[in-house]
């Protein structure tokens, strides 16, 4: 059996970027968008490639975390937690108070972090302006937050 190369998690360079979408469309998430949050994205890298991602929109005082990808062959490492816990001290560190998303096939994973579920229309008007929200994300797509802030 091979070893698997070690993961860092850090932040994705621009060159990256296209590696990021490509992970995103191979698991069915959504690319828009991805290029303009410069600084915001985060991607798990292994043996030269980008193996997970996950980035933050900021609204304010409110956060989207969205684009929690890992490629199906490094999955089950606790990559998907590194990601989050890692963009969830970038959100702490930008003083965001209230960090939302949408899933629809997560919605099990993300309580582990403190996220509960809430109703669409319980989310940040802000963030509900965002194109992943409005325009991305079917209906169907469950809405969690976590509140940052006391």
């Amino acid at each position: 059996m091979t070893p698997q190369p070690p993961v860092t998690v850090r932040a994705a360079r621009s060159d990256e970027l296209s590696e990021v979408e490509e992970l995103l469309r191979q698991v069915r998430l959504p690319i828009e968008g991805i290029d303009r949050l410069a600084g915001l994205v985060l991607v798990a890298h292994a043996g030269g490639r980008v193996v997970g991602s996950a980035a933050l929109e900021l609204y304010h005082a409110s956060g989207l975390l969205r684009s929690v990808a890992v490629d199906p062959s490094f999955q089950g490492r606790g990559i998907g937690a590194r990601l989050t816990e890692a963009t969830l001290s970038l959100a702490r560190d930008r003083r965001i108070r209230h960090i939302y998303l949408l899933t629809e096939t997560a919605s099990e994973f993300f309580p582990r972090f403190g996220f509960r579920v809430i109703g669409r229309g319980d989310v940040d008007p802000a963030v509900q302006q965002s194109e992943e929200f409005a325009r991305l994300c079917p209906d169907s797509a469950v809405a969690m937050v976590l509140d940052l802030e006391g």
